[in-house]
């Protein structure tokens, strides 16, 4: 097992389960506000994809394979970005889709440039952790797995906001 990719991919998992635990408090928060839950058969899957994904990062990467020190670097930087936008969006961020009508759509931080920046950050996440470990192959697979759950996710969401002011 490459000692590096260990390393990274336990940060990641970390992050993620911190996230999740964040996110969590946020749902409940959301849904005790009035907030309802839509889409929520996507959301198994898009989970089973993200530890997939991390697995595969992990198992795939030859013992000896040194990582690209400026892809790293620069997959330190799209976390920075994540941050920013889960910052941005408060209260409000979580790894579901809740429905808030009456309440009016973020516009601050990324979201003043860009409808949805987290997925654009979870697309380029998807990609470059692999790239990281010379890993093209689970970058693409991985790369497409998501386009197809996002191509779902957004769809969903977009209705999900379309009632919020």
């Amino acid at each position: 097992m490459n000692t590096v990719a260990l390393v990274v991919v336990t940060l990641v998992a970390l992050q993620r389960l911190g996230e999740l635990l964040h996110a969590a408090r946020n749902t409940r928060t959301l849904l005790a506000m009035g907030g309802t839950e839509v889409g929520r058969s996507h959301y198994p899957l898009i989970v089973a994809m993200h530890a997939a994904w991390l697995i595969t990062v992990l198992v795939s990467v030859p013992p000896d394979r040194p990582p690209s020190l400026p892809l790293l670097v620069l997959y330190g930087l799209v976390e920075v970005a994540r941050l920013w936008t889960m910052a941005s969006l408060g209260q409000f961020w979580t790894t579901r889709v809740i429905a808030l009508p009456g309440v009016p759509k973020v516009r601050r931080g990324p979201y003043r440039f860009v409808r949805h920046p987290n997925y654009m950050i979870v697309i380029v996440e998807i990609a470059l952790l692999p790239l990281v470990f010379g890993e093209w192959q689970a970058a693409v697979l991985f790369s497409i797995l998501n386009a197809l759950l996002l191509t779902w996710r957004i769809t969903v969401e977009n209705r999900a906001l379309a009632a919020r002011p």
